[in-house]
């Protein structure tokens, strides 16, 4: 280790030593020296340019194919077909410019080498060329921030009346998955109501809060509506699930929510991708302290038959957690002792 670390210090070593020679070479020349402008290295630092063009724009574009289908996750979403077509379109138009700018970028230094005799231009300006990469470029973005804008309002929008509510709610470190039963009306929550027993401090006063459950995955439906309810408990998360090209943020006091419609069960994804181990997955992309990397939770998705049965077979919060709705007035006890006694 100390070997490799000296190694490297002798390196750094001499390249400044030569840098400080360059710099009193370009000195004396500024200052009126009749030392020779050019040497042999400039031919070679213009050549260079377009080595390096050469090979790192091939190094990108062959790691880039190399590497497709490891960061173009198959789609399993509608409005997963929008967004990957909102991004190939900019890719398309902001990647031909990065490539133009850059082979003008390494060309010129080439192409406009020092040689004797040769001045530069005198071209202050041109009103002309102004008023056109300033126009087209507003064109562009405004095409482009316009059709991403319609894509953000769709699913950001009040979700279809059918759609499946489920709650998720976010805290250091993990996710906790609350559903509306039978009725698909969650109840309220409160922040105060929080605790070991009530972790998404679910407001048990509230009837439409009786037949809610918890679920250690999230079970959801294909080809129906599903509204995910986000919130955050303690700090900023973020709700990511890449298959569904679903990415929302999860912020303390202020809910958000995200709605989507999946298109392929688990099942079918496993036998698209040829991983019979795969499984749809939530994970937060926020850095939201030392346990950041525990928040992942499954998505599974089911044909509608099969989620109706799941749906029908759990328990609701209360069945197990008798405890929380003991001081409530009568009669929502009432109300509460019924549901018990139905799921149990």
């Amino acid at each position: 280790m100390y070997g490799f670390l000296i190694a490297i210090g002798s390196l750094l070593l001499l390249s400044i030593i030569w840098m400080v020679y360059r710099i009193q070479t370009l000195v004396s020349v500024v200052k009126g020296s009749d030392k020779k402008i050019a040497s042999s290295s400039n031919k070679i630092n213009a050549l260079m340019f377009i080595v390096f063009l050469v090979g790192a724009g091939g190094l990108m574009f062959w790691y880039s194919i190399k590497e497709f289908d490891n960061y173009q996750l198959p789609i399993a979403s509608e409005h997963g077909e929008v967004t990957d077509q909102l991004f190939w379109i900019t890719m398309a138009v902001t990647g031909f410019i990065f490539i133009v700018t850059h082979i003008l970028l390494f060309w010129f230094p080439y192409k406009y080498q020092w040689k004797e005799g040769r001045k530069a231009s005198f071209y202050p300006d041109n009103n002309k060329l102004e008023v056109i990469w300033t126009i087209v470029p507003a064109i562009v973005l405004t095409v482009l921030v316009i059709g991403g804008w319609r894509a953000w309002s769709d699913i950001t929008a009040p979700a279809p009346e059918n759609s499946h509510v489920v709650e998720i709610l976010g805290y250091q470190f993990a996710w906790e998955v609350r559903y509306p039963g039978m009725d698909n009306t969650l109840g309220e929550h409160d922040y105060r109501l929080t605790s070991a027993s009530n972790v998404s401090g679910v407001d048990f006063t509230d009837k439409n809060s009786l037949d809610d459950f918890m679920s250690p995955v999230v079970v959801i439906p294909k080809g129906e509506p599903v509204l995910f309810k986000i919130r955050a408990r303690d700090v900023l998360h973020s709700v990511f699930a890449p298959h569904m090209r679903l990415k929302m943020d999860a912020v303390p006091g202020m809910p958000t929510r995200f709605w989507f419609t999946p298109t392929k069960t688990t099942e079918e994804m496993r036998r698209e991708t040829g991983n019979e181990e795969f499984v749809y997955e939530i994970a937060c992309t926020e850095i939201c302290g030392r346990g950041h990397n525990a928040m992942r939770k499954e998505i599974r998705v089911v044909e509608p038959d099969e989620f109706r049965k799941w749906v029908s077979e759990q328990k609701p919060y209360i069945v197990n957690n008798p405890s929380l709705v003991e001081n409530l007035p009568a009669e929502l006890k009432e109300l509460a002792e019924i549901t018990i006694s139905e799921h149990k």
